[in-house]
C-alpha cells in the first residue's frame, strides 16, 4: 500500500481569544499524485488546515505527515522551509524586481541545475520565451502561471494552492484552472487546493473535502459529494437542492411532489428527501395544485421556483423550449431514475 503524500490525524487548532476551535480533530489524507480540494464557507477552517500542513501554524493536537515523514506532532515540528512544500498564493507573491527566470528559479538551491530546470518548467506552463520579462509586463493569467512554475521548480512533495484563481475574471479563471489541472496531472504532482467556489472544487478535485465550523463533513469524489451528501449541510452547500418531508401512504413513500420512485426499505416517516432541480418535472394543468412563482432563464434551461400545495417550494429545471409564465398552475412530480439522498436529523440514511 502506497504511503499518502499528506496525512493529517486528529489535528485541532484553537487560536488565543477565540470562542471555538478553528479545527476539530481533522483526519485528512491525500494520495500521491492526487488533487484534493478543501471546500467550505468563510471561517470553515480550510485555510487553517492549509497553514498547518504548510508549517505556518502549529497544531494543538494531532499529527501531520508528508510523504511518510512526520512534520508536526507531540514534541516535533519541522519548519516550513524543510517540508518540501510548494505554495501558490491568491496574490501570486511574485518578486516585482526580479525577472520571470529569477522568480521561477528562486527556490532552486543547486545553481548547476537551476537554468535547465527553470527552462523545463517554463516550457511546461507555456511561458517559454518570457524568461526576461518583469512581472508587471505580464497578464494576470501569465503571472499566475509564473507563480505555479516557481512552486513546481524545486519539485515539491506537495503543492498547496490557496484560492489561486480568485483574482482572475470569470472567463480567464476557467481557462487557467483547466491548464493548471492538466499540468498537475501531467507532472503527477500531489496538490491540496483551497477554495470557497464549489464549481471550482468539483472541477479541480479528484476528491473534495468539505469543512464547516472547523469540522470535516465529508471527503469523497465530486460525484459522490453531489449525489450522496453525507450531511444536510453538504447537501445544501453543494449545488441547488430543496428538501421535502416524507410520509407513508399505502406502503409507499410520499412527498408533496408525489411518490418516491424506489423501494422504501430503511427510510422512516419524517425523513427529508433531497431534490435537485433535474429530479423534478412540471406539467401545466388547470387543476394543478402547484403554482409557478418565479422563472429564471439560464440559456439551455429554465429554472422555475414552484409553490406546492402544502406551502413548501421547490426549484424545477426544464428545457429552454418549455416556457411557462409566472402564475401558471402546474402538476409537479419526481422523475429521478436514481435513488435520492434522504436525511434524518441532518444525517443521510440509507
Amino acid at each position: 500500500m502506497s504511503v499518502p503524500a499528506v496525512l493529517c490525524q486528529g489535528v485541532s487548532k484553537r487560536f488565543p481569544g477565540a470562542e471555538t476551535s478553528a479545527l476539530h480533530s481533522l483526519d485528512l489524507e491525500a494520495e500521491a499524485g492526487s488533487i484534493v480540494a478543501l471546500l467550505g464557507p468563510s471561517g470553515s477552517g480550510k485555510t487553517t488546515a492549509m497553514r498547518i500542513i504548510a508549517g505556518f501554524e502549529t497544531p494543538d493536537t494531532g499529527t501531520v505527515d508528508i510523504a511518510g515523514q512526520q512534520v508536526a506532532g507531540p514534541g516535533r515540528f519541522v519548519t516550513a522551509d524543510r517540508r518540501r512544500i510548494g505554495m501558490v498564493f491568491q496574490e501570486y507573491a511574485l518578486f516585482p524586481h526580479l525577472t520571470v527566470m529569477a522568480n521561477v528559479g528562486f527556490g532552486v538551491n543547486d545553481k548547476s541545475k537551476r537554468t535547465r530546470r527553470v527552462a523545463e518548467v517554463l516550457g511546461l506552463v507555456g511561458l517559454a520565451g518570457l524568461e526576461n520579462r518583469m512581472p508587471h509586463e505580464l497578464s494576470g493569467g501569465q503571472q499566475q502561471r509564473v507563480a505555479l512554475a516557481r512552486a513546481l521548480c524545486p519539485q515539491p512533495a506537495v503543492l498547496l494552492l490557496d484560492e489561486p484563481f480568485s483574482n482572475l475574471d470569470e472567463a480567464l479563471r476557467k481557462q487557467v484552472r483547466s491548464e493548471v489541472r492538466d499540468i498537475l496531472k501531467f507532472t503527477g504532482t500531489t496538490a491540496l487546493f483551497v477554495t470557497h467556489d464549489q464549481d471550482e472544487a468539483l472541477f479541480m478535485g479528484d476528491r473534495v473535502a468539505i469543512l464547516n465550523h472547523g469540522m470535516l463533513q465529508q471527503v469523497a469524489t465530486p460525484e459522490e459529494i453531489y449525489h450522496g451528501p453525507a450531511t444536510r449541510f453538504v447537501a445544501e452547500f453543494i449545488g441547488i437542492g430543496d428538501f421535502l418531508s416524507i410520509h407513508r401512504e399505502d406502503g409507499r413513500l410520499m412527498t408533496a411532489a408525489g411518490p418516491l420512485p424506489w423501494p422504501s426499505d430503511g427510510i422512516p416517516d419524517g425523513a427529508e428527501v433531497l431534490l435537485r432541480p433535474d429530479d423534478l418535472s412540471l406539467t401545466p394543468s388547470e387543476s394543478g395544485q402547484s403554482t409557478i412563482m418565479e422563472r429564471q432563464f439560464l440559456g439551455p434551461t429554465y429554472l422555475y421556483a414552484v409553490a406546492l400545495d402544502n406551502g413548501r417550494s421547490v426549484r424545477v429545471m426544464q428545457h429552454h423550449t418549455r416556457l411557462y409564465g409566472v402564475g401558471t398552475k402546474v402538476d409537479v412530480r419526481i422523475v429521478a431514475e436514481h435513488r435520492l439522498a434522504c436525511f434524518v436529523d441532518g444525517v443521510q440514511v440509507e
